[in-house]
This record gives structure tokens, C-alpha cells and sequence, in this order.
């Protein structure tokens, strides 16, 4: 397998859950926020190439792309409840998806993969669809993005762009917590950034290393 992937950018699922994911997402987040989600959702399709995985057989593309596209829909308003964003949003986008009609079965694989993106260590450890979920994610913040080459990560820049996407991810998280402290339980990422921001020079190491890493913020 080469170590780089070749240009292209892959194409999105068109199902009728697919489209009205990315339409919930596009009227409810912010642009940052959901420019972020579908980046990730590309960069996990292109793990997974690059690391052999068959669609279909070893992950459903479909359950990838929902799982990524609704990863932070507990930044939203009607996400923000009384929980770590991960997991509200998880509980979010599972009524979303009961509600279309899914399986209950892909609604707790995208549920699990979503309570689980920012736990490194657990994530891997749980299959092929939560895996790509937190590599996915990563990718986007410039980590590990060795087999995408540069072709492709301009493309999917131009058509969805950052708009400092680190900051805006920081100040949605930590402005819930500040209002929700019950969001941000010890030792969760919430509980992190808020600390970070809190002393100078109030910016996080999540903002730091985006800004070091190869996308930018």
C-alpha cells in the first residue's frame, strides 16, 4: 500500500440520513464547527483506505460518515444538556438517528463512537467504526496525516474551510462548561480547556498544537 494516498476528495454518502445529518448539522452548528465535522468525516474515509479497511465488510461508510458528520452536535443549543459534551451529543444524535429510522444497533455503534472521539486508548479498542471516528477527528487537527497528500488536503480545505476551527471548538466547549459545570466532570477535555483558559495567556494547548500542526488552526 502506498504511504501516501493520490488526489481526490470522497465523495459524501447521498442516502436520505445522510443528507439530513449534514443538514442538521449545517443549520445548527456553527460553520467552524461543521466545516470540522465533515473534514473529519474525509480524513476517516481516507484512513481507512489507507489502512486496507473494505467498506462495507470491515466498517459501514455510511455509519463512518454519521458517526463523524454528528461527532459535535453537543455543541449545539439543543445538544447542550447536563452532560460532558461527548456524551450529550452522543445521546443527540441517537434520538436523531432513531428518529430517521436506523437500526437500533447502528444508532449505539454511532452512539459509542461519538461518547468515545476524544478518548484516546478506548476508542481504538473498539472497533473499526470508533477507531476511524478518533482518527478522523485527529486528522483534522493535523495529526497523523501522513497518507493524505497535499493535493488532496487542499481540496478538501478549499471546499471546506477552517475558520480557526480550534479556537471555535475551545470557546464552544468551554463556554458550556462555564455555564454547565456538571459538563465539565475532573480530568475531562471540557475540564482541560477550561482550566487552559483560565490563566494566561488563556490559550489552550488544543489551540497551540493546531496552530503547529499541519493545517493550522
Amino acid at each position: 500500500m502506498n504511504d501516501v494516498m493520490t488526489a481526490g476528495v470522497p465523495p459524501l454518502p447521498d442516502s436520505p440520513v445522510a443528507r439530513r445529518a449534514l443538514a442538521l448539522v449545517r443549520e445548527t452548528e456553527s460553520t467552524a464547527t461543521a466545516n470540522h465535522s465533515v473534514r473529519s468525516a474525509l480524513f476517516a474515509r481516507l484512513r481507512a483506505d489507507h489502512q486496507g479497511a473494505k467498506p462495507g465488510h470491515d466498517y459501514d461508510p455510511e455509519l463512518l460518515f454519521l458517526a463523524c458528520v454528528l461527532h459535535d452536535i453537543g455543541l449545539t443549543r439543543a445538544g447542550d444538556r447536563h452532560q460532558r459534551f461527548e456524551v450529550d451529543g452522543a445521546d443527540t444524535a441517537a434520538e436523531f438517528l432513531t428518529a430517521q429510522g436506523l437500526p437500533t444497533a447502528d444508532v449505539d455503534a454511532v452512539w459509542e463512537a461519538i461518547a468515545l472521539h476524544t478518548t484516546p486508548g478506548i476508542a481504538e479498542r473498539r472497533g473499526t467504526l470508533c477507531a476511524l471516528v478518533h482518527q478522523g477527528t485527529g486528522m483534522d487537527f493535523g495529526w497523523d496525516t501522513d497518507c493524505v497528500d497535499d493535493a488532496t488536503g487542499a481540496a478538501i480545505h478549499a471546499a471546506y474551510p477552517r475558520l480557526s476551527m480550534a479556537t471555535t471548538l475551545t470557546d464552544e466547549i468551554t463556554g458550556q462548561a462555564r455555564n454547565r459545570p456538571e459538563k465539565a466532570p475532573p480530568f475531562s477535555l471540557a475540564s482541560e480547556l477550561l482550566r487552559e483558559r483560565s490563566v494566561p495567556p488563556h490559550r489552550t494547548r488544543m489551540e497551540t498544537m493546531a496552530d503547529a500542526a499541519r493545517w493550522g488552526n
